[in-house]
């Protein structure tokens, strides 16, 4: 099937990384049809630099300026709105995208029809565009897969973490008009509720190769998706993120309940809010609730003593709690 492809650039003062990046969704082996930047009033040569490339590439770059500061949500939420594609990527300013990704996500998406929000695995770099070697958030579905532990992408979402970056994704129109707007909720990112959305429809799916680099860098806005390359690293993952793995350590335990009570009490809020997906979030936590006390049925099991100790003192200090 021949998509209609629409790329939806947010800009705010990136002028040191933005021609890297819009040079590299220019250079996809799979052409897109349109390139929509929305710009946050930026006050370096941000503006010059996408008016040149638009000299170069009219029909395809379309530049809107922004009368007030929207801030990322809302400034992503209007670059989507103006899309005409089929299929829109999301991009980040300052990121760069390997040569292929415009069309192994075009090729996912006609082999698997029911899908309608893609994200990704992807490569660190530094402000140099050197590839850091780190592990990412991206990379738990596959340490779960090796160790034969299946997946439930809404889960691990709504319990635990979002792992799903915006800057790695690419969604169809159908979930696009769903999904818009999108809640105005502290510390709510549009890529957390595009993937919470799309994957409570089982139409969400995180792809295991590496089809960009994100930059890490001292201006950026979201961070925390890297960490170092260890053993340790990917067995903390492996057993905090596991849905039915009961082989924590103690300490793991401790944050498996920490992220647990946290994610309640953003689903409450999310429940709370009106929207035509809000029956998602009511359903959900219950299930939440569920999950919490067989975790701390499990850590009992394990870690009898510590766990007396460390429960008793989180109920004084209201810590890990679900209310």
């Amino acid at each position: 099937m021949k998509y209609k492809i629409s790329v939806a650039i947010c800009t705010y003062n990136g002028e040191l990384f933005l021609k890297e990046q819009l040079d590299s969704i220019l250079n996809q082996s799979l052409k897109v049809d349109e390139i929509v930047v929305c710009d946050d009033k930026s006050s370096d040569s941000t503006i010059e630099i996408i008016e040149q490339y638009i000299t170069d590439f009219p029909n395809i770059i379309k530049l809107n300026r922004n009368e007030i500061t929207l801030k990322s949500v809302k400034n992503f939420e209007k670059a989507i709105a103006l899309c005409t594609g089929d299929i829109i990527f999301l991009s980040d300013q300052d990121d760069i995208w390997e040569k292929n990704k415009v069309q192994k996500y075009i090729a996912y998406f006609n082999q698997h029809q029911n899908i309608t929000v893609i994200a990704s695995n992807g490569f660190c770099i530094d402000e140099q565009s050197i590839i850091q070697e780190k592990y990412s958030i991206w990379e738990i579905p596959q340490f779960l897969k090796e160790q034969n532990i299946t997946i439930d992408y809404f889960k691990t979402i709504t319990f635990f973490l979002n792992i799903a970056t915006g800057a790695s994704m690419a969604i169809k129109r159908e979930i696009a008009n769903k999904v818009l707007p999108f809640p105005e909720i502290k510390d709510l990112y549009h890529d957390e509720w595009i993937a919470t959305i799309a994957a409570s429809d089982n139409a969400f799916v995180l792809l295991e190769e590496k089809y960009f680099s994100y930059r890490i860098h001292s201006n950026q806005q979201v961070g925390g998706v890297f960490f170092d390359k260890t053993n340790e690293e990917k067995r903390n993952f492996t057993q905090v993120f596991g849905l039915n793995n009961e082989n924590i350590s103690f300490h793991n335990f401790k944050i498996k309940l920490k992220r647990i009570s946290d994610s309640y009490k953003k689903n409450k809020t999310f429940s709370d809010i009106e929207h035509s997906s809000s029956n998602i979030f009511n359903e959900n936590l219950s299930a939440i609730e569920a999950y919490y006390f067989s975790t701390i049925k499990s850590m009992k099991k394990q870690y009898p003593l510590k766990s007396f100790f460390v429960l008793l003192w989180d109920k004084i200090a209201n810590k890990r709690q679900l209310k």
